[in-house]
């Protein structure tokens, strides 16, 4: 694969590189937001939220409950990134504390905090609930602030790998914008 340059998912500037020094490379210039998933019903979610996660260069991702997820949807960015694994939300926020990382839920909550005008802090984990019951009441306690996407249809909530999207983008307009990581 190396001989024609692996093109199926990377940017052409890491083209010929091995996995190993794409890693090292990308470790060298990791943001300093995560991004946790919170043990989704529906596995293809995950794969997106880690691909997204790729390519606006999280630090690491945490997956929160089940360990098992369906990778395809990651499209073989999970290589390139670090994953954690959590039992559940608890501790998760433990960890957090412990590297003095802010949990910032992101669910359309009664009395969350539109994230158009919340200050995200440079150092936190962003955490997106299963898809359909958003976070879990467990996640909802351990986080500092809960944050809520604005939307004017008629859903109730716009689908999870979207929404981790949007938060993603809003942390880099927020830390990054106009510059390379």
């Amino acid at each position: 694969m190396l001989l024609a340059g692996d093109r199926r998912n990377v940017v052409d500037g890491y083209r010929y590189w091995q996995l190993e020094s794409i890693v090292e490379d990308l470790d060298e210039r990791r943001h300093g937001f995560h991004v946790a998933i919170e043990n989704f019903s529906h596995d293809f979610n995950i794969g997106s939220v880690v691909r997204t996660a790729n390519a606006f260069l999280a630090a690491e991702i945490h997956i929160v409950g089940r360990r098992r997820w369906n990778r395809r949807g990651a499209m073989v960015t999970d290589r390139y990134q670090h994953v954690r694994y959590h039992s559940d939300a608890t501790t998760l926020a433990e960890w957090c504390r412990a590297g003095d990382l802010r949990l910032i839920g992101i669910d359309n909550l009664p009395g969350s905090v539109p994230l158009e005008t919340f200050d995200l802090p440079r150092n936190c984990v962003l955490l997106f609930g299963q898809e359909g019951e958003g976070l879990s009441e467990q996640a909802r306690i351990a986080c500092s602030a809960v944050l809520s996407i604005a939307q004017f249809g008629s859903t109730r909530s716009i689908n999870a790998g979207a929404a981790a999207a949007v938060a993603m983008h809003a942390w880099i307009r927020r830390h990054s914008f106009g510059q390379q990581p």
